[in-house]
């Protein structure tokens, strides 16, 4: 088993500090946390890679849109075909748009869209909270893109940090 490096605990610490400044910042303005950690979790998926990080922003903001969209489509449609049938097909046309075209337009129709649009259904039924898409869109672009920074930020400080005598 090999223990950190003194690099990786420094990591580690200054994220911890990014997460609680993040999350007291997002509170402050009364903005749900999921959307930004969610960002933040994909940006590590995808190793700290500075070129992915629209393909996430913009995904994940595709990904809401669509909950947006599904639920006005599922209050349209449902009178017609009844709630299961018509939340079915929504996600079975979603589904497609994002396989159909993923490649065409892999910035907006790839799988961090698909992973919010699942999340912001889950988020959409919490017993006890109403549904607010715009300020998971607000929290997912501002806040996603602050994790985004603050990880870029420690990422580059880190090292320094790290070669400072004990």
């Amino acid at each position: 088993m090999k223990l950190p490096d003194s690099t990786t605990l420094i990591f580690g610490l200054l994220l911890l500090t990014v997460i609680v400044v993040l999350d007291i910042m997002l509170r402050y303005f009364d903005l749900p946390t999921w959307p930004a950690f969610m960002v933040m979790i994909f940006f590590f998926e995808v190793h700290m890679e500075p070129k992915r990080a629209t393909h996430i922003v913009l995904g994940g903001l595709v990904g809401i849109v669509c909950y947006m969209l599904a639920v006005q489509f599922v209050d349209f449609i449902s009178p017609i075909m009844g709630v299961t049938t018509a939340q079915l097909t929504y996600v079975c046309l979603a589904v497609y748009v994002f396989v159909a075209f993923g490649e065409s337009f892999p910035m907006i129709f790839n799988n961090y869209a698909f992973m919010f649009f699942l999340v912001s259904g889950l988020a959409g039924t919490v017993v006890g909270e109403s549904p607010e898409p715009w300020l998971w869109v607000g929290a997912e672009l501002v806040g996603g893109a602050l994790a985004i920074i603050g990880i870029l930020f420690i990422n580059r400080l880190t090292p320094l940090l790290s070669r400072l005598p004990q």
